[in-house]
């Protein structure tokens, strides 16, 4: 075995500080202390490689927190090679029962681990806790990404906002909140899984940084999995969401289907008294929520899709062009107090019912509609009537 090199201080503030940082970190307390040894031995090799080669070790004793730091050497009778190989006389001074063939390990002086060799030990020993941590964050939520989780709001900057997820530190990019919803320190809320990233100190990705959940609180898809959550119908498959189209923070609708002729998809997600969609706007903070019954006539869904305005007609088209791809638009003619409410504040209802269907609408007013018909007619009868003369 190599011989102790004693310290001039406790070693017992290293057991200390592993054993903290792997509780703080959720880290397996002997993977961070083989990361640890892993890190003395590769700042030895960028100090000393020309003096330590591959045979360099190091060692920390689990119960008084001592390094040991040594290199396997060969026992032979005529040394070559200082690095590599002992001379029996030398090796018997250390283990009387060792023979030529045999290897020993032989200690190195810690004192020779100077400034750079103990900030390399230092940016080796990081990476190997941001690589454990990375992995063990990855088996985690890899498997998570399009799911919900519920976290506790940690603290905010400019940038981000970072939540504690089951021992996890998670990042809500400044793209992935929504606008004017506050994030108040310990408030618990719930979140979609987008994937785990490194980042720099900067929050920007980064093969070096620290590993992070990264999560949105704006993607259409938070809303589906509220569904999930919260309606039992939905979890069970036996009404489906078809389709959900959102502005974050404002408004969404979300289409749904019932397998089961027998259960009213709408109802169930509205529930008693809208207990159940409630829930989900409570949790969204407000966010508005139009539930929409899911058509597989376009005209019929596009007209759902454009409550709370009742539609009078609607005409589709659907062109192909000459890539392959199709053109759907749609024509909604609805009564001229209507369509304030169509269109929607600032576009709104339109657009969120634009996408929810996959059409191109344009909302018309009955009386404009009428005027045009009346107008056609009245075209069709001059011209008839000049053929005539």
């Amino acid at each position: 075995m190599a011989k102790k090199i004693q310290q001039e201080e406790p070693r017992d503030s290293v057991l200390e500080a592993i054993q903290m940082l792997a509780k703080e970190r959720g880290i397996d307390e002997e993977e961070l202390l083989q990361a640890v040894e892993s890190g003395i031995v590769a700042a030895f090799k960028k100090e000393f490689n020309d003096q330590t080669k591959s045979n360099v070790q190091a060692e920390i004793d689990r119960e008084t927190g001592e390094i040991f730091v040594y290199k396997l050497v060969d026992v032979v009778e005529e040394v070559f090679d200082e690095d590599t190989e002992i001379s029996l006389e030398a090796a018997l001074q250390m283990d009387s029962d060792c023979e030529i063939g045999d290897q020993i390990e032989v200690g190195i002086e810690v004192d020779k681990l100077g400034r750079l060799a103990a900030g390399a030990a230092k940016s080796a020993i990081s990476q190997k806790v941001r690589d454990v941590e990375y992995h063990r964050i990855q088996n985690e939520f890899g498997d998570k990404v399009g799911e919900l989780v519920s976290g506790v709001i940690l603290r905010k900057d400019n940038r981000n906002v970072y939540v504690d997820i089951d021992r996890a530190e998670a990042e809500l990019s400044l793209r992935d909140q929504i606008r004017g919803e506050s994030y108040d320190t310990n408030k618990t809320m719930k979140f979609l899984v987008l994937g785990v990233e490194l980042h720099d100190s900067k929050g920007k990705t980064s093969e070096t940084g620290r590993p992070s959940v990264k999560l949105s609180r704006n993607a259409p898809e938070l809303v589906r999995k509220l569904f999930e959550l919260e309606i039992p119908e939905i979890k069970s498959g036996e009404v489906i969401i078809k389709a959900v189209s959102r502005e974050a923070g404002s408004r969404a609708k979300v289409a749904v289907y019932s397998r089961d002729e027998n259960i009213d998809a709408k109802g169930s997600c509205v529930g008693q008294r809208g207990q159940r969609v409630q829930a989900i706007i409570n949790e969204l903070n407000g966010e508005k929520i139009d539930i929409i019954d899911w058509n597989e006539d376009p005209a019929l869904f596009i007209s759902e899709a454009l409550q709370p305005a009742k539609a009078i007609r609607v005409d589709t088209e659907i062109t192909t062009r000459d890539d392959g791809s199709q053109e759907r638009s749609a024509k909604v003619i609805v009564p001229d107090s209507q369509f304030n409410l169509a269109i929607g504040r600032s576009g709104q209802n339109v657009r969120l019912a634009a996408r929810l269907t996959g059409f191109k609408i344009d909302i018309k007013k009955e009386s404009d509609e009428a005027s045009l018909a009346s107008q056609s007619v009245i075209d069709r009868f001059q011209v008839a009537e000049g053929d005539e003369n």
